[in-house]
């Protein structure tokens, strides 16, 4: 199994960790384990959510686009109020 080693690692983080490990009834590495996983799904997650939603607004087709008001009147409207 691969070993990690962090240097300088900050001592209130340190210490947040062994708070929440004891809380859990962990050891600190088995905690920081944990608490990588769910940063990197979350993170993992996030990008897929994000790119449907950019493929989705890829797909909608709008049509008479010439119908809108062009976007200097409409900036020129929205600091007028």
């Amino acid at each position: 199994m691969p070993l990690l080693q962090v240097r300088d690692f900050p001592s209130e983080l340190y210490d947040t960790i062994s708070m929440v490990a004891r809380a859990e009834n962990r050891s600190i590495p088995q905690q920081t384990i944990v608490l990588l996983k769910t940063a990197l799904n979350i993170s993992q997650e996030r990008k897929t959510r994000r790119k449907a939603v950019l493929r989705e607004i890829d797909s909608i087709s709008i049509n008479n686009t010439d119908k809108f008001p062009p976007p200097e009147k409409l900036t020129r409207e929205d600091r007028d109020r």
